[in-house]
Parts: structure tokens; C-alpha cells; sequence
């Protein structure tokens, strides 16, 4: 018979609250109150490239993004404006812990957990937006979710919603929560909020706006926990809040793909990618550089002169060259030749019409912003959180470093699961005590 720890599990990602944030949210009176049981560490390392779809998949797999297939957000696809993202899991190649869940005949839930369209999953509304002429919001989320269920989300908090802006969506995915423990109580159930991540990407990390989004969630914990009590089930709760990486402030956007096709490894037309010997792809802080299949030895030569030339040239902006082996030791794509690191301040971007382009919200150009992530996650100041509390959870431990890839690993356990051999370990917060709370 299968043992488990907790009745309900409830993992609440935060995306983009790091351990630089940890001093203000100890003080505000919900996470305050659960902090004085709560097992908690500030020094969690995200992944590399430390983004949303791959530290999402690394957490509920318990692998790397080399390992689980998600290695950025975006799918390389060069001659889309708009390449899709990776929205289905039907891209991750390793055991998820929803599914396994679901194995094991236990009920989930999941609402905008990234990389589960076409989940098995018991109440699924995943994150996932329209990308071709003859898609909708609609159409896309009943292809890919639990109709019924998203349906009847719609019907009654729809109107929070306005589209991606926050704090609209994430009051959207706070009363479809609430809605969901109080109707169904899923006893494994995922929840994405991005407010802290979408006002940082706008208005910078240390910004007015980023402080009130924090205020926000300690306010949306204080209302899960009512919940939780009012529904008679808080005793019987595993509750982890965790983020998926930090963030950093930025002032210049940078355009590698302008200089390989300066240098001639990327020919275009009607401003469309013809061909290429390399081609760069970006994940905000850091960057792919990936190479025409059978390239010729001194087609080779060219690339890696054009790419260590580019750092000559712009010292500041990259910081560092990692080699497809170095990548891929850290746990990036396995495919790519090279990635490059940006040094602070600086970002990446795919477009090519420009080589550089100084951060101006209303210059009109795509994907300006004031703060983002992708960097490598040792950088100082950039690790992230992971606080665990309630039944089955040990009481007051400091845990000290730990990984994104540890979290997967350590729910299945809380839960009598196992993701098989993984990457992560479990960590040593779990109660001995084998009985049901």
C-alpha cells in the first residue's frame, strides 16, 4: 500500500521572486505567519539558461533542460515572427510529477503551469496563447486543457482578466485556486502567478511596481491559507511557494544575429532567414549559438572567429563564452555549438537589423524591457526561494543550497511518488513520520 505524507499538496510558483526579495517578504504578515513554521531556503539555484519553461519543467521532473528536452522558452524555428513556445508536454521527455500523480490515482489540478497543454492532468487550464492566424485565446486552451473545467473558470472570473496585464491575470488564477480547492480539492494541484516577473520585465527589479506585486502575493497566501482553514483541510496541507529564478536589471538589448550576418553566416530575404551557417537564439540573459548541421571545417573556423570576434568587440556586454561541452555540463541544450553569458546590464535578442539597442519603453521595438533573467544562476544575488510548510513538513529548518531539480524529487517523496533516478535529491525536510496527517 502506497504511504503517503499529506492529503493535499499545493505548489505555488512565483515567477521571478529571488532570495533578494526574501528580507521584505519575511515581514509581510502571511508569509510572516508561515514562516514561523516553515522550513524554507534563500539560496536555491535555478537552471541554465535560467528561464520560465525550463525551470518549470526542471522542477516537476527533477532534471535539467538538457534532459527534459525544454531548453528555452521559445522553439527554434527561424522563419516565424513569432515561433511558438514550448506549451505541450508532450515536448518534455522525462516523468513529470502531475502524471505520476495521476498513475497513482490521485486527483490534480494545474492552472497556467508552463509546458502542460495536453497533460493528463485531472483540472488543467495551461499556459498557453494563440500563434497562428486562425487561432484564438478559446480554441487554444480547449485544445489543450480540461473544457469543461476552463469553461466554467471562464464563466465565473473571466472578467478579471485583460489579457496578459497584471495584477489582472494573476486575480484570474488567484480565484480559479480558490475556486478549484473549494469545488474538486485536488490533492496534487500546480499554480503559476507572473505579476512579480511582468512588472520587473516593465518597470525594473527594484521598482514601486515589483514591491506592490510581492504585497500582492503575501496578500493572495493569506487567502489561500483561509481557505485551506474554512474548508476544514489545512491540517492536512503540504504547502510549498517557491520561484523559478531572480531577475536583473538591464539597459541594452543585444542583436548577435546583426553580426553573423554582417560576417556573412546568415543570409536573408524580404527580411526572412534564407540560410545560415549560425544563428543565435536568445534566452534573455544568455544565448544559443547554433550552427548548420554538417558544417564544413573551415565553415567551422568562420563561425568561431565571428563569435570570439564579437566578444572582443563588445567585452562588456558578453561576459562569457561557454563551449558546447561546458553548456552542456550545465545542463543546457546539448545541440548547440556555444552559449554566450551577457555581463550586466545587458540582454540578448534575435532580431538583426540593429547590433545594439539602449532599453526605451516606447521606441516600439519588440521585447524592450527593464529587468529579465536567463542568466547563469551562480551570479550573485540571483539565486531563488523554495519555502515548504504544513503536514508532512518539518518545522523550522534552515536548508541551506539547493537546486530547482530538488524540489520534483522531494514532493514525490512527500507524497509516496518517485520520478525515478533524477538529477535532484530529496531533501531532508520530510517527517518521519509515515502516517497520514
Amino acid at each position: 500500500m502506497r504511504m503517503k505524507k499529506a492529503e493535499y499538496c499545493i505548489v505555488l510558483s512565483l515567477d521571478a521572486v529571488g532570495s533578494r526579495d526574501f528580507e521584505y517578504l519575511k515581514e509581510l504578515p502571511n508569509v510572516k505567519e508561515l514562516l514561523k513554521t516553515a522550513s524554507y531556503s534563500t539560496e536555491v539555484s535555478s537552471v541554465y539558461p535560467s528561464i520560465t519553461y525550463p525551470a518549470h519543467t526542471s522542477i516537476v521532473t527533477g532534471h535539467y533542460p538538457g534532459t527534459h528536452g525544454i531548453v528555452n522558452n521559445t522553439k527554434l524555428q527561424l522563419r516565424m515572427d513569432s515561433p511558438d513556445w514550448f506549451w505541450k508536454r508532450k515536448a518534455v521527455q522525462k516523468k513529470t510529477l502531475y502524471e505520476e500523480a495521476e498513475k497513482n490515482g490521485l486527483k490534480t489540478a494545474a492552472i497556467l503551469w508552463p509546458v502542460t497543454g495536453g497533460a493528463r492532468i485531472s483540472y488543467n487550464l495551461p499556459e498557453i496563447l494563440p500563434n497562428r492566424p486562425w487561432q484564438s485565446q478559446i480554441s487554444v486552451c480547449m485544445m489543450n486543457g480540461s473544457v469543461l473545467y476552463e469553461l466554467d473558470l471562464d464563466r465565473r472570473f473571466g472578467y478579471l482578466r485583460e489579457g496578459v496585464k497584471q495584477p489582472q491575470l494573476d486575480n484570474f488564477v488567484q480565484e480559479s485556486m480558490l475556486y478549484t480547492i473549494k469545488r474538486y480539492k485536488p490533492q496534487l494541484m500546480l499554480v503559476h502567478m507572473t505579476d512579480v516577473d511582468t512588472n520587473r520585465h516593465l518597470y525594473g527589479v527594484d521598482s514601486r511596481e515589483a514591491k506592490e506585486a510581492l504585497e500582492r502575493h503575501d496578500r493572495r497566501i493569506g487567502e489561500l491559507t483561509a481557505v485551506l482553514k474554512a474548508e476544514g483541510i489545512y491540517d492536512k496541507t503540504a504547502l510549498f511557494i517557491l520561484g523559478d529564478h531572480s531577475q536583473m536589471d538591464v539597459h541594452t538589448a543585444v542583436y548577435p544575429n546583426y553580426w553573423l550576418k554582417e560576417k556573412g553566416l546568415i543570409e536573408t530575404e524580404n527580411g526572412k532567414i534564407k540560410s545560415f551557417l549560425a544563428y543565435a537564439h536568445n534566452c534573455d540573459g544568455s544565448c544559443y549559438i547554433y550552427v548548420k548541421k554538417g558544417l564544413k571545417e573551415e565553415e567551422r573556423k568562420r563561425v568561431v572567429a565571428a563569435v570570439m570576434e564579437l566578444k572582443e568587440a563588445m567585452p562588456q556586454a558578453i561576459e562569457r563564452i561557454y563551449t558546447r561541452k561546458e553548456a552542456q555540463a550545465m545542463g543546457a541544450d546539448k545541440s548547440c555549438a556555444c552559449m554566450l553569458e551577457a555581463g550586466a546590464g545587458y540582454y540578448f535578442l534575435d532580431e538583426m537589423e540593429q547590433l545594439t539597442a539602449a532599453v526605451d519603453m516606447e521606441s516600439g521595438l519588440p521585447h524592450m524591457m527593464k529587468g529579465t533573467h536567463g542568466y547563469h544562476p551562480d551570479k550573485p544575488g540571483y539565486q531563488t526561494i523554495f519555502i515548504a510548510n504544513g503536514c508532512g513538513i518539518r518545522k523550522n529548518i534552515s536548508i541551506g543550497e539547493m537546486s530547482l531539480v530538488d524540489e520534483g524529487p522531494t514532493i514525490a517523496a512527500l507524497l509516496g511518488l518517485s520520478l525515478g533516478e533524477t538529477a535532484g535529491r530529496t531533501i531532508d525536510i520530510l517527517d518521519a513520520d509515515t502516517s497520514l496527517c
